[in-house]
C-alpha cells in the first residue's frame, strides 16, 4: 500500500517543507501551542538540538516530505531520560491513509535501540481524531489538564497518553543518544 513511500532522517535542508506543513497547526489550530511559526533558522536550531538525542523522521513521497515525527526528552532531569514525548504533524492530504502509523512504527523502533521505556504525546482537547489516531496504536490517556494553555482567544485543555515501548525493567539499559545509532534506515 505504501511501498513508494521512505521514512528516513530529517535534515536541516528540510526545514523550509516542514515549517509548510507545521505553519498552518500554529496558525489556525491549537494542536501546537505555538503562537508564531518559527523562523527557518529557529527551525534548523530545533533539528540539531533535538536529532543530538532523539529521532526525527520524515515521510517522504515522490521526493516530497508529506509529514514528519520526532521524540524530544519528557522532562530534562536525569531521572527521565527513558521517557520522551512524541510529536507527528502530516500533510493534510496526506492524513488516514496510515502514513502515521508508520511514521510511529519507525519512530518507536528506533526509541527501543536507545533503551527508551516511555512515550507520552501531548494532544490538545478535545481532538478526537488525534485521540482515536494514538489510541489505535497502544496509548493509553493518563492526565487531562483543564485551561492549561491559551490560543485562538480561548482556554485550551491538553490530555497526556502514554505508551510503554517495552516492559519495564528492574533496572533500564544506558540511554543511547540517537546521534551514536547506526543503520536505522534500511529504505532510505
Amino acid at each position: 500500500m505504501h511501498s513508494d513511500l521512505i521514512i528516513r532522517p530529517v535534515t536541516e535542508n528540510d526545514a523550509p517543507r516542514l515549517l509548510e506543513i507545521f505553519g498552518p497547526y500554529v496558525e489556525h489550530t491549537a494542536v501546537s501551542f505555538d503562537w508564531e511559526v518559527p523562523s527557518p533558522e529557529a527551525f534548523i536550531e530545533k533539528i540539531h538540538r533535538i536529532t543530538l538525542l532523539h529521532p526525527w523522521l520524515a515521510a517522504v513521497k515522490d521526493g516530497i516530505v508529506i509529514g514528519y515525527a520526532y521524540a524530544s526528552p519528557f522532562k530534562v532531569q536525569a531521572a527521565y531520560c527513558w521517557s520522551v514525548e512524541t510529536s507527528i504533524y502530516l500533510d493534510p492530504q496526506y492524513q488516514h491513509q496510515g502514513v502515521g502509523r508508520i511514521l510511529y512504527t519507525h519512530l518507536e523502533d528506533i526509541l527501543r535501540r536507545q533503551n527508551i521505556v516511555n512515550a507520552c504525546a501531548c494532544i490538545a482537547y478535545p481532538h478526537p481524531v488525534s485521540i482515536a489516531f494514538h489510541k489505535s496504536i497502544g496509548y493509553e490517556e493518563c492526565g487531562h489538564f483543564h485551561c492549561s494553555g491559551y490560543k485562538l482567544g480561548q482556554w485550551q485543555d491538553m490530555i497526556w497518553m502514554e505508551k510503554a515501548l517495552m516492559p519495564h525493567p528492574k533496572e533500564p539499559q544506558p540511554f543511547i543518544p540517537y546521534s551514536q545509532l547506526s543503520n536505522c534506515f534500511s529504505n532510505s
